[in-house]
């Protein structure tokens, strides 16, 4: 059905290295894996199995879980996108972590289901990034512009009353003289 690996950490895993919760969803220990270095595994490249079919209409989404706190959804693969390596941006553990004498601890989990892609958040990452990028880039510019005329009154910073309509006209013409100039901010 599906295989994952961890990027220098481990040898391909098929599905046979989780446990099957039920017919759709799948759970990895990760205390049986790495133990409590689960937040040292950044990063996961999951990927459907020659032969396997998933539905058209339907992704393997994956979902990271710390130590008492809920799952985080982390992206998918679909049949259109077979594999994909996807961030592990894990949780801070929750405040459920008071475990009684004859409790099992708490670990930290990495949970697949079979969902279906139009409930999921996007799935174009690379687009997300370009998008976060420019954002960045952008604010970065503004920022070093307004920096330039600040000045203090105390605790405070003062900056001209028109700094943002000057930045903004300045940020037009530049990108109208150089076409060249915009496309650095989306790299």
């Amino acid at each position: 059905m599906f295989g994952v690996v961890f990027p220098n950490r481990s040898f391909p895993m098929d599905i046979t290295s989780f446990s099957q919760i039920d017919t759709f969803h799948w759970i990895l220990d990760m205390n049986t894996f790495v133990g409590e270095a689960y937040d040292q595994v950044r990063e996961m490249c999951i990927f459907l199995l020659n032969g396997f079919q998933l539905p058209a209409d339907k992704a393997l989404a994956v979902y990271i879980q710390s130590p008492g706190s809920a799952f985080f959804f982390c992206g998918a693969v679909t049949v259109a996108r077979p594999s994909a390596v996807l961030a592990l941006p894990w949780p801070e553990p929750g405040g459920q972590l008071q475990l009684t004498a004859d409790a099992a601890p708490l670990s930290a989990k990495i949970g697949v289901s079979v969902e279906d892609l139009a409930t999921l958040p996007s799935l174009d990452v690379t687009a997300e990034k370009r998008i976060e990028r420019l954002a960045m880039k952008v604010g970065e510019n503004l920022f070093n512009f307004m920096q330039s005329f600040c000045g203090v009154d105390g605790s405070k910073l003062v900056v001209p009353m028109d700094i943002l309509d000057r930045w903004f006209k300045k940020f037009q013409e530049r990108a109208k003289r150089d076409p060249e100039y915009l496309k650095g901010f989306a790299l």
